[in-house]
């Protein structure tokens, strides 16, 4: 796939809008720190490494939006516009992940005293940052496309393709290393209400990179997985606390209590900087609330009787006694996954 989910191009910010996809493939500029705000929070960009990557360069944005006259007032505007940036989603890790980053530059004792120096360094810092995605999402992906045997069925919920990221993908990378290596298998993508990611987006990448693909109902995957068209569920996530409960798209924890009835493998997909270490356990993860109008008029047609009560939350937490392996850019991940995650915390090998 030669998507380009996020690019800096002399000076300026361009995404893909995903509300357009699959009718419409559009890339717009997003030039205030406002904008980069409300491609995040209304998922013109979204998947976690996109959103860190897109927030990364956002800081750029916001500095040359408030064109700080010198080396303080630089500073704070990198911290302002960091941490406006934080409110746009709260559960996905990788926005923070890039935002410290930009912020740690800002506030090294070595940082430069000139304006533009400064801001050449963020620069680099963002570029850093998308440079280093690319590379994460191609070494997930040869971490593994091994567990995809010829003829395997493969079920993934959500979309963690190039669209996720900066242009390759976390699940899907697995299935497009494995397709790019001659395996020829079957890939079910649930539909993923309310928004429709998996049907409009992970389809539509599939499709793009010539995988076979079928769509499914999201109250369809039991009945698939009875049927014996599953022999591994990979999705990616969000967040992924200490313990490995792990954070992704509203519906993922039903899709892995499916796979254990049905003892079927579930993955989970994601680079290392989803991890958060100072969460002990997926109760600490932060989940989003969406608006009520997602469940009852979602894309613009009335679905529910007008003033009912809506909960949608946009994420839920699977618990790691439920994950067979989390795979990462440094390989995979086995149980008892809170000693490998611990093992990784301290630099040490800890992948099969």
């Amino acid at each position: 796939m030669a998507l380009q989910t996020v690019r800096w191009e002399d000076g300026h910010l361009y995404i893909i809008d995903q509300t357009l996809l699959p009718t419409e493939f559009k890339e717009i500029r997003l030039d205030t720190q406002e904008a980069v705000w409300e491609a995040i929070k209304s998922l013109r960009v979204r998947g976690a490494p996109a959103i860190g990557v897109c927030a990364a360069f956002g800081v750029l944005v916001g500095f040359r939006q408030l064109a700080p006259p010198d080396a303080g007032s630089a500073r704070q505007a990198v911290r302002q516009v960091a941490g406006y940036l934080a409110t746009s989603r709260p559960t996905a890790v990788n926005l923070f992940w890039a935002l410290n980053r930009m912020r740690a530059v800002a506030e090294h004792r070595d940082a430069p005293s000139d304006v533009e120096t400064l801001y050449a360094r963020l620069e680099s810092e963002a570029r850093s940052i998308l440079e280093e995605d690319g590379a994460t999402c191609r070494a997930i992906g040869e971490s593994g496309e091994s567990l995809i045997r010829d003829g395997d069925g493969v079920l993934t919920h959500c979309n963690a393709g190039g669209l996720a990221t900066a242009g390759y993908g976390t699940a899907l990378a697995v299935m497009f290393r494995a397709h790019e290596k001659g395996r020829r298998f079957q890939v079910f993508a649930d539909e993923t209400r309310p928004l429709l990611q998996g049907a409009r987006l992970t389809t539509w990448e599939l499709m793009q990179a010539g995988i076979d693909t079928t769509l499914i109902c999201d109250n369809t995957a039991a009945q698939v997985m009875r049927e014996g068209r599953i022999h591994l569920v990979i999705v990616g996530a969000d967040r992924i606390a200490a313990n490995g409960d792990t954070a992704n798209k509203i519906g993922t924890y039903n899709v892995a209590l499916i796979a254990k009835a049905h003892d079927i493998p579930f993955y989970v997909a994601a680079p290392v900087s989803t991890f958060d270490l100072d969460l002990s356990s997926g109760d600490g993860i932060p989940i989003e609330l969406r608006g009520t109008e997602e469940v009852t008029q979602g894309f613009g047609v009335p679905t529910a009787p007008e003033n009912v009560r809506v909960y949608s939350p946009a994420f839920d937490v699977t618990p790691s006694r439920l994950i067979t392996g989390i795979i990462t850019e440094r390989g995979v991940l086995r149980p008892p996954l809170e000693i490998a995650i611990a093992a990784l915390g301290g630099g040490q090998t800890a992948f099969a």
